[in-house]
């Protein structure tokens, strides 16, 4: 999203004109009439904190070219692995695009190594999307009982397979009972995974 399609929706949302947009940000109703238009590539430090406030995004990287920032917050752990009890921690949040906000919801963080194959570390976030479905070859976030694991899943001939990507970590498999008693929900699907090293 553009800075002159923020300025739009903000206009639209709220029903401020360039005059108030102005008086807010205190710059002149040209300024604001150059902003909606495009022309004006960049905004001073001050205004560029106003504009942020007021507008919702983190304006200052995309005025620098790079993408627009949001925040989305990391909600616990998830284990690359087994046998980590299923419990929400709160982590904070994590600066993200306005694109992978659009598409997930959420930050994991991973403990454990039975990812690594697909660049999942210990210690990774990974970005989910909330759902109770994933098509078969799609790595989700599943809840086992009350574990939470992140695993390929793998629909095979009435069996729920989940497929750890080391090879020192056995997969495991789930009958179409097993998956109703025990029970296993798939709660979401990993759309990308951040590692700082």
């Amino acid at each position: 999203m553009t800075l002159k399609e923020m300025i739009h929706q903000y206009k639209l949302k709220t029903g401020c004109t360039d005059s108030e947009l102005a008086r807010r940000c205190n710059v002149s109703r040209s300024t604001v009439t150059r902003w909606s238009s495009g022309e004006i590539k960049k905004v001073n430090d001050d205004t560029a904190e106003i504009l942020s406030q007021l507008l919702g995004y983190n304006i200052t990287p995309h005025l620098m070219g790079m993408d627009t920032t949001i925040r989305l917050p990391i909600l616990g752990y998830a284990k690359a692995g087994y046998d980590l009890f299923a419990e929400e921690n709160y982590l904070g949040e994590e600066e993200t695009t306005l694109k992978e906000k659009e598409t997930g919801d959420y930050y994991l963080k991973i403990t454990g190594d039975s990812m690594v194959g697909v660049g999942i570390m210990d210690g990774s976030l990974v970005l989910v999307r909330q759902c109770d479905f994933v098509e078969s070859g799609k790595i989700a976030v599943i809840m086992i009982d009350q574990e939470v694991t992140v695993k390929r899943v793998i629909y095979k001939k009435g069996m729920l397979i989940l497929e750890a990507a080391n090879p020192n970590v056995d997969s495991r498999y789930f009958s179409q009972q097993e998956v109703k008693e025990l029970p296993v929900k798939i709660i979401g699907q990993v759309l990308s995974c951040r590692t700082n090293y």
